[in-house]
């Protein structure tokens, strides 16, 4: 019994603090006092209450403005709205802090952290890319502008990971083209990310996505492109198997060539 009364009383002081708590903040948000905003926003920030924080430092943003607390009002205000992973506004206002303060003791972290809202919103390879893309630039600026920073490193592991995102994209993308039947237009996208990433890790699979193309474009054609298209497929044969003799797709490949070359033969008095 004694024990649970001191349950009852610790939770209603707990209560009641909270209550106080939301009290003085609601004070605060009709206050005059601008410096108690900004002291209890800051506050609030270091307590890790991001809302509190972004709330009351958007309205002190233009009473600092012009003063020697102006970038830090700025930054806090970025690093609040990143605390609530709203990394859209956070970056808003990391570029704000770089463009108008940039002589700021901030100016390094600001600049990063900007690239690095691109980077928290940055999607699924399979969705529209614009926030890789941005985030690719601006890593990129970052280090042009701070060769020596210690998050250039980081900076750079970002970079790779971004990119190996594009490829991944640009090789869904394309197979799309091949898996809807779209052979012509498989072909067309399947090179041009051969074209765009050289290196990238699904060169094989890009390949043999071409010879598989041309081969069924050809397969499907009318009668009077056939030979043209079966000739383009043991072209294509030629390059896959020269850079993978032995790979996991070497032997259908193989059966691919068969089939287009025995054509060939079987029709080589067409004119």
């Amino acid at each position: 019994m004694f024990k649970n009364r001191v349950q009852i009383a610790l939770l209603a002081t707990a209560v009641l603090v909270v209550a106080a708590g939301c009290g003085e903040y609601e004070k605060l948000l009709k206050s005059r006092d601008y410096q108690k905003k900004y002291d209890r926003a800051i506050a609030y920030y270091e307590d890790e209450d991001y809302v509190r924080a972004a709330t009351l430092l958007d309205q002190v943003d233009n009473i600092f403005r012009g003063t020697t607390k102006a970038d830090t009002v700025k930054f806090y205000q970025a690093k609040s709205y990143y605390g609530q992973k709203d990394y859209m506004m956070a970056g808003h206002y990391f570029n704000e802090l770089s463009v108008t303060y940039p002589s700021s003791d901030f100016i390094e972290e600001a600049d990063f952290m900007r690239a690095y809202c691109f980077y928290m919103q940055s999607p699924r390879p399979e969705l529209d890319q614009d926030n890789t893309y941005k985030a690719i630039t601006a890593m990129q600026m970052f280090m042009v502008k701070y060769p020596y920073s210690e998050k250039v490193e980081e900076s750079q592991e970002i970079i790779v990971e971004m990119s190996d995102k594009l490829v991944e994209k640009s090789f869904i993308s394309a197979r799309l083209y091949y898996d809807l039947g779209y052979y012509k237009s498989a072909i067309l996208a399947l090179r041009n990310s051969l074209i765009a990433y050289p290196d990238t890790k699904y060169r094989e699979e890009l390949m043999f996505l071409i010879l598989k193309s041309s081969y069924l474009l050809a397969d499907n054609s009318i009668t009077s492109l056939q030979r043209e298209r079966f000739q383009a497929t043991v072209d294509e044969y030629y390059s896959f198997i020269g850079e993978f003799p032995d790979g996991p797709h070497s032997r259908e490949a193989r059966r691919i060539y068969e089939s287009s070359n025995r054509y060939l033969e079987d029709n080589s008095n067409e004119t």
